[in-house]
């Protein structure tokens, strides 16, 4: 049985025409037939070519990958016993899951603090992220946790001021970081600024640094979703220059005058703009981690994809041996819907392999005594249990859980509620709950105590939307740590899961289940 959905799939849409009867391996119909208008992938790309190559509509939707993996965090379980407490005292009225701090400290002086657990990571050019980028914002902010400025942000911003081939002025870059920090409360959370080879030509971190006062810096090596640079579409042929101009790769070229014609007669109805793949080197990486710490970059740290053992290895040992503060590793499958859809589903190492890889190497250096810095994990996680299953299987070197759909699907529900209040249009299914925000949204007036009436009423609903999500993330991650006596996430630990099967045991070194606990349970039963 395919693992993948092949030539037809609503992220393209498209469909076979002999839905109940097709070839597993290509996906075709059983019975291709002569006449057929092409509603499958193949006869799409008859008439519509590489526009197939991704999800549709582009830019309005967030997309993952469907494929099915052989082993996924569902085949794990979460264990727990009847036995103590960790981090709070052995008593039945103190140890109850309102107890359990989330609050998590990291960095090279600790200097970073989060209210939960939870990191944004790299929401940047598209325009999913910014027509969504306030709700994630202040969201982010008033729940005292991470967001990332993804690449290309001040690249596609046509109101940037560039010259010399280095910014010197942007309106968007400088709208995304004060929407964070004008909402950021005691300090909790933090805002970063990531740069992929575009962004380090402009010099687009040292400007963040030096003029808006960010403190944290991200070096990207990829992502989960894809082993290329970003993509977008341009709809404008002014811009696509413009995007052109400035170094990035833009296809077809919108200065040639044929392509500039077959575009103003509709030939055509969108550009793709590229981003370059970066070429890393120890002594490249090296000298970029020195320059941002010249520029006055308080936190540096590295994200990197799904690629292979040597990648991953080049990662841990380069952000250990830079004194890096956090190293986030992002597991196939993922990404908001900006990425070729096969490369999505076919490429790169999927999160429990990569994640298991991520653990062995870093205990092999911190068993040598070796500098680590604090470890992220992204790759498809939506709800608490997957993110105790994160943290356990990463455990004690992860510290957090990197998220990217979830969080903006959470702002994008709550930015459409909030449009059906305003114009007075609520669905029925929303309705039941009532007719405003207060009643709509639960943690509405915890938010109207904290904030003041005046502050709340400036809040968007796409924000409390994502306050409202990591509200319910936290609630039940606190649950579910209580349940298994650990009352802080430092103690989380590898013991906490048990694999479902003997593939998933062999893959992650977490015992089976049927293995868990064998010894000690012999013991007790053997004892007089």
């Amino acid at each position: 049985m395919s693992l993948t959905k092949v030539n037809a799939t609503a992220a393209t849409l498209t469909k076979n025409r002999t839905e109940g009867s097709v070839v597993p391996t290509s996906g075709m119909c059983v019975t291709c037939i002569d006449g057929c208008i092409g509603m499958c992938e193949i006869g799409k790309s008859a008439y519509r070519g590489h526009e197939v190559l991704y999800p549709q509509p582009f830019g309005m939707i967030t997309a993952a990958g469907e494929k099915k993996y052989p082993v996924d965090y569902s085949h794990f379980n979460i264990l727990s016993g009847v036995v103590g407490a960790h981090g709070i005292d052995v008593d039945s009225d103190k140890a109850i899951f309102p107890n359990v701090n989330l609050e998590v400290e990291f960095g090279y002086d600790k200097g970073l603090k989060f209210k939960l657990p939870f990191m944004i990571s790299g929401i940047g050019s598209t325009n999913i992220a910014k027509n969504n980028w306030e709700g994630l914002a202040i969201g982010s902010a008033l729940a005292g946790t991470g967001l990332t400025i993804g690449e290309n942000v001040v690249g596609m911003d046509p109101e940037a001021v560039i010259k010399n081939g280095k910014v010197v002025d942007t309106v968007d870059l400088k709208k995304r970081v004060k929407l964070f920090t004008d909402h950021q409360i005691d300090n909790y959370g933090v805002i970063i600024v990531q740069a992929n080879v575009e962004d380090g030509r402009l010099g687009v971190q040292e400007y963040a640094i030096k003029e808006l006062g960010v403190k944290c810096v991200e070096l990207k090596w990829g992502q989960g979703a894809k082993n290329i640079g970003g993509e977008v579409k341009i709809k404008d042929l002014k811009k696509a220059q413009l995007l052109q101009e400035r170094g990035y790769i833009v296809l077809p070229n919108p200065n040639d005058p044929h392509i500039i014609k077959a575009f103003e007669s509709g030939a055509f109805t969108e550009f793709e703009r590229h981003s370059r793949v970066g070429m890393v080197t120890e002594e490249g990486f090296a000298q970029r981690v020195e320059e941002l710490r010249k520029a006055g970059a308080k936190y540096i740290f590295l994200k990197t994809g799904a690629y292979g053992p040597v990648a991953i290895a080049m990662a841990i040992k380069f952000a250990s041996k830079y004194k890096l503060d956090l190293l986030t590793v992002d597991g196939a499958g993922g990404g908001t819907g900006m990425s070729p859809w096969r490369m999505m589903n076919e490429w790169g190492v999927p999160p429990v392999e990569l994640h298991t890889l991520t653990y062995r190497y870093a205990k092999q250096l911190a068993d040598k005594g070796e500098y680590l810095p604090a470890i992220e994990f992204n790759g498809g996680f939506a709800l608490e249990d997957q993110i105790f299953k994160g943290l356990a299987m990463g455990a004690p070197y992860v510290k957090l859980i990197g998220m990217a759909r979830a969080p903006i699907a959470a702002a994008m529900v709550g930015k459409t509620i909030g449009n059906a209040v305003k114009n007075h249009q609520i669905p029925v299914y929303v309705e039941r709950f009532g007719d405003s925000i207060d009643q709509i949204f639960i943690t509405a007036n915890k938010l109207r105590n904290k904030l003041g009436n005046k502050e709340f009423e400036l809040i968007p609903t796409g924000a409390i939307g994502l306050y409202t999500y990591y509200e319910r993330l936290a609630q039940g991650l606190r649950q579910l740590m209580a349940g298994t006596r650990k009352f802080a996430l430092s103690y989380i630990s590898r013991d906490d899961i048990a694999s479902l099967t003997r593939e998933a045991s062999d893959v992650s070194g977490i015992p089976y289940i049927m293995d868990y606990q064998k010894e000690e349970a012999q013991k007790i039963l053997m004892s007089s």
